[in-house]
C-alpha cells in the first residue's frame, strides 16, 4: 500500500462529547454574532448594546475553553500536544508579518493547510489557540478576540471537513484548498466586523448599528460598512492565501504529513521499562 493509500492519520478523533461542545460553542457564536437583526428594539440586549459584546465576549471564552478540555479528553495525547504547541506559535508568530498591511496574513493559510492534514478537531483547537496566543504577542486583547479565536477555529475546521481527505493530492487539493480559503477568507472578515460593528455610537456614522431601526434597515448599513471598512483587507487576505497556497501549499502539506506519518498519533505512547 502508497503513502497515498494509507488513510490519513487524525491527530484527535472527534467523539460525541467533542461534537456536542463544538455545536454548543458554535450556536452561541452565531447568535452573539447575529443578534443585532433580531433583537427586538424594546430588548434589554438592545438597550445595553454597548455591553453585550462584552458580556458574549466572556461567555465565549468560557466556551472555547469547555470545547479545547473537551476534545483533550478526546484524545489529544503528548504527540498531539506537541504539534498543537509548533503549529500554534507559527500561526501567532506569523500573524504580525502581515499586521497593518492591507491584509496580508500568512497565519491563515498556515491554519487552513493545517486543518486539511491534522482534521477538524484539532484544526478548531488550533485556530482558535493560535488567535490567543498571537493577540497575547501583538497586544491584541479585548471584547473581539474571543470572537477572532472562534472564527479561526471554524475556519481551521471546515478546511479539515474539506472531502478527499485520504484520495486528492497535488494540483487538485491545492484548487480546492484555493476555492476554500478564497471565501473563508471573506467569512472571516465578516464574523470579525460583525463582532465590532456594535461598538459604533448610533450618532457616529450612517453605517453603525441601530437598536431602534428594522433588521433590513441595519443589515443593509452592516454591508455598507463591510464594504467601507475592511473589503480591501478580506480581498488581500484571499490573494494572499491562494498565492502561498499555490506557490508553499506542495512543500507545507507535505512538511505536515511527514510530520503526522512520524508522529503515529493513532499509536499509545509507551515507555520500556528500566533494564537491571
Amino acid at each position: 500500500m502508497t503513502s497515498r493509500d494509507t488513510p490519513q492519520a487524525r491527530a484527535v478523533r472527534l467523539g460525541p462529547r467533542s461534537i456536542a461542545a463544538l455545536t454548543l460553542v458554535s450556536a452561541v457564536g452565531v447568535a452573539a454574532l447575529v443578534w443585532p437583526f433580531f433583537a427586538p428594539p424594546e430588548s434589554a440586549v438592545v438597550a445595553h448594546s454597548q455591553d453585550a459584546p462584552w458580556l458574549f465576549a466572556c461567555l465565549l471564552v468560557l466556551l472555547v475553553a469547555v470545547v479545547a478540555a473537551t476534545i483533550s479528553e478526546s484524545g489529544l495525547g503528548p504527540k498531539a500536544v506537541a504539534m498543537l504547541g509548533v503549529l500554534a506559535a507559527a500561526g501567532a508568530a506569523l500573524r504580525p508579518i502581515g499586521a497593518g498591511t492591507a491584509g496580508l496574513e500568512p497565519m491563515f493559510f498556515l491554519m487552513i493547510l493545517s486543518g486539511r492534514v491534522l482534521g477538524p478537531g484539532f484544526g478548531f483547537v488550533l485556530g482558535s489557540l493560535s488567535m490567543f496566543a498571537s493577540a497575547l504577542l501583538t497586544g491584541g486583547v479585548g471584547p473581539w478576540m474571543p470572537f477572532q479565536m472562534l472564527a479561526m477555529g471554524w475556519i481551521t475546521m471546515g478546511a479539515g471537513l474539506l472531502p478527499g481527505q485520504d484520495r486528492l493530492r497535488g494540483r487538485a487539493e491545492r484548487l480546492l484548498l484555493c476555492a476554500y480559503g478564497i471565501p473563508a477568507a471573506f467569512a472571516y472578515g465578516t464574523v470579525t466586523n460583525l463582532a465590532g460593528w456594535t461598538f459604533m455610537s448610533s450618532a457616529a456614522s450612517n453605517i453603525s448599528f441601530g437598536g431602534d431601526l428594522p433588521a433590513l434597515t441595519n443589515l443593509a448599513r452592516f454591508v455598507a460598512y463591510v464594504l467601507a471598512t475592511s473589503l480591501g483587507w478580506d480581498l488581500g487576505r484571499a490573494v494572499t492565501t491562494v498565492v502561498l497556497t499555490l506557490t508553499l501549499g506542495p512543500v507545507i502539506l507535505r512538511a505536515l504529513r511527514r510530520a503526522t506519518r512520524r508522529a503515529a498519533f493513532e499509536s499509545p505512547v509507551t515507555f520500556d521499562a528500566p533494564s537491571g
